[in-house]
C-alpha cells in the first residue's frame, strides 16, 4: 500500500539533514538508505 510520494529532490534534502546520523559520509549512500526506509514505510519515490 502506498501512503505518499516523495520527489528525488526532497529525498536528497532529507539525506543531507540525516547524514550526520547515518553510518556513512557519502551523500549517495545516504540517499539510498533514506530511500529504502521510505519505501518500507509505503512511500513512493518519484523520479
Amino acid at each position: 500500500m502506498k501512503v505518499g510520494r516523495l520527489p528525488k529532490t526532497e529525498l536528497k534534502r532529507i539525506a543531507q539533514i540525516k547524514l550526520k546520523d547515518l553510518n556513512t559520509t557519502n551523500l549517495d549512500a545516504a540517499m539510498r538508505i533514506v530511500e529504502g526506509t521510505a519505501r518500507n514505510m509505503g512511500v513512493e519515490i518519484a523520479e
